[in-house]
């Protein structure tokens, strides 16, 4: 089962709250990002089993660096995490790498039943 996560959130207040998310579902997170590149940068170092990305953040967008870490081909699972659900995003989260996605606000429940679930393809 995939326990070890990176948070890549602009918002530190989302990140501590996925984080107590996370941890109150048994995963551990092994780092967090402000933007897409410093989330690129931790995914490189520290190898985690998924990483959680906004699709909004300064520096480099959660999309860019979600097909950046798929050039990668580590063993990791890409989720999208935003406000901005509308079909168009969806599509290009998954086209860029991602196999799950969820909308904010965050719910308890959806937040760990996307992630232990990621078996398979899907998102919220």
């Amino acid at each position: 089962m995939y326990k070890r996560v990176v948070i890549a959130d602009d918002a530190a207040f989302f990140r501590t709250a996925l984080r107590d998310i996370l941890s109150k579902g048994g995963f551990e997170v092994i780092g967090e990002a402000v933007n897409g590149a410093e989330a690129l940068e931790k995914v490189q170092a520290l190898r985690p089993d998924i990483v959680i990305l906004d699709v909004v953040m300064p520096v480099k967008n959660g999309l860019e660096a979600a097909k950046e870490i798929s050039l990668l081909k580590l063993p990791l699972k890409i989720v999208m995490c935003t406000s901005l659900g509308y079909e168009p995003i969806v599509e290009e989260a998954m086209k860029s790498g991602a196999c799950a996605y969820i909308i904010k606000p965050l719910s308890e429940a959806k937040v760990l039943d996307t992630l232990n679930g990621l078996g398979g393809a899907h998102g919220l």
